[in-house]
């Protein structure tokens, strides 16, 4: 019985803490802006470095995931924004219900592609060769919000308060085959994507939903 109560008492000052780092509106930083506690970098670790309180990338290819104590790093439905700005020629993206792997591309859930002037054609707002958006919305150099909303099979991408791509799993997908790639729950992480690319980032939060 004293075993019992002790978890329940464990468990219950871990939703406690949890909770303390929601704002008003339900919101969770994911990033201190000092250190990179609660991520692992893959592959390419000196891609990401920290200025100014900014993740700047600029290196070879590495993946930053997410393994922190939020929901476990296990997300299925939720709200994620932040801060960007691309550099000229810059290619990024953040993945969703993915998983931590020591190289190579994320090979489990979806990328949310980041360019606005990299030879890649699919822009900023795609689901990355599922549902792709074409047009771009903002220029290198400026800070924007990315805002991703992931509800049961919908995907819903907003740039600086626009919707610019809406993706529906068993929609969208009929054109790609068995992929093996699906929206499930995981983790999220940030590309850096190749040499010539930077990329900042700030102000990383994230929003549970039921």
């Amino acid at each position: 019985m004293k075993k019992i109560i002790t978890v329940a008492l464990c468990a219950l000052m871990s939703f406690s803490v949890a909770a303390q780092k929601a704002d008003k509106d339900g919101w969770i930083k994911l990033f201190n802006g000092k250190s990179f506690k609660g991520w692992t970098i893959s592959e390419n670790p000196e891609s990401f470095s920290i200025e100014d309180g900014v993740i700047k990338i600029d290196g070879p290819r590495a993946h930053m995931f997410y393994t922190g104590k939020v929901e476990d790093h296990d997300f299925r439905n939720f709200e994620l924004k932040m801060q960007i700005k691309t550099m000229p020629s810059a290619n990024s993206g953040v993945f969703i219900h993915t998983d931590f792997q020591e190289d190579g591309w994320p090979a489990k859930g979806y990328e949310i592609q980041v360019n606005q002037s990299h030879g890649d054609w699919r822009k900023t707002g795609s689901v990355y060769s599922f549902k792709d958006v074409r047009d771009t919305y903002v220029s290198d150099g400026e800070w924007y919000t990315k805002h991703i909303i992931v509800d049961g099979e919908n995907v819903t991408v907003k740039v600086n308060g626009e919707v610019v791509n809406e993706f529906t799993e068993s929609r969208d997908r009929e054109a790609i085959g068995d992929s093996p790639k699906k929206l499930s729950s995981g983790t999220i992480a940030l590309q850096a994507h190749d040499p010539n690319s930077v990329i900042y980032y700030k102000d990383i939060m994230i929003k549970p939903l039921p």
